[in-house]
């Protein structure tokens, strides 16, 4: 049952670029698992069909017999979704490909755009006590995407340092203005996250420069480097923060915790 007249819960975060292998899920990940290393319990959802976000923290496939697909377009307990991960504090709803047909499916509902901003409104979150809630977008920017902006409070966008990098910006920009204007008015850009960044590259340093002239304030301090632990610690099924705690890659993620951390706090005031 949903109760849209309840007071505001955890924070909610889209993790969102349309364009594809900018460390998206990555971020997801380590960041959920660096708040949760913090203090706060945290719960990913994962949005994107290929399920890498699930699959990179430990869900097997055949645990996720129920998902955000089911999430969204089925009356479902969130018991039934919401999993536990080998992090403690750290939940999931995983994702399965079956979720690739959702925005066929989604299409016809007159809610299409409101369903994940209800399921995680439901009065049973309340039993979770959230702190956070990162989802986990495809790359792309569909009905799913428009869904996770339309139920967070910001969007946090990673932006690879590479050429190009800020070019795509521009499109994710107009959607975010477009969802203010249907949906969801107060959705804010929690910030931009420059990642895979190599300070010794020439390109890295171009990227970051043109990304804080154009960007400013919303460009946060911490980059996360191009770091082979954070690149390994997925296929063993962890955070780099389990996988490798001293790691570079780790470090950093414990920074960009940080900074959300300070910059939620700081709105809250």
């Amino acid at each position: 049952m949903h109760d849209l007249s309840r007071p505001a819960g955890p924070k909610i975060i889209a993790v969102a670029n349309q364009k594809g292998g900018v460390g998206k899920t990555t971020t997801t990940i380590n960041l959920a698992a660096a708040l949760v290393e913090a203090g706060q319990r945290v719960l990913v959802v994962d949005l994107d069909p290929q399920g890498n976000a699930s699959t990179g923290l430990g869900i097997e496939m055949d645990d996720r017999e129920f998902t955000t697909y089911e999430l969204l377009l089925e009356d479902i307990e969130l018991s039934s979704v919401v999993l536990t991960t080998a992090t403690d504090g750290l939940l999931i709803v995983p994702a399965t490909v079956d979720l690739s047909s959702a925005d066929l499916e989604l299409i016809s509902n007159e809610k299409r755009s409101f369903l994940l901003h209800d399921a995680l409104r439901q009065t049973q979150m309340d039993s979770y006590d959230l702190d956070y809630i990162l989802i986990d977008c495809p790359p792309s920017l569909n009905l799913l995407t428009v869904n996770a902006m339309i139920a967070a409070h910001s969007v946090l966008i990673p932006l690879q340092s590479e050429f190009f990098a800020l070019e795509g910006l521009s499109q994710l920009m107009l959607t975010i203005r477009e969802v203010r204007q249907s949906g969801n008015k107060d959705l804010r850009i929690e910030g931009v996250v420059l990642t895979m960044y190599d300070k010794r590259n020439n390109l890295s340093q171009q990227v970051e420069q043109d990304a804080r002239d154009n960007l400013g304030e919303l460009v946060f301090k911490t980059r996360i480097p191009r770091n082979v632990r954070v690149s390994e610690a997925p296929s063993f099924a962890m955070p780099v923060l389990s996988y490798d705690s001293g790691s570079k890659g780790a470090a950093a993620y414990r920074d960009l915790a940080r900074e959300v951390l300070s910059n939620n706090a700081a709105m809250a005031v």
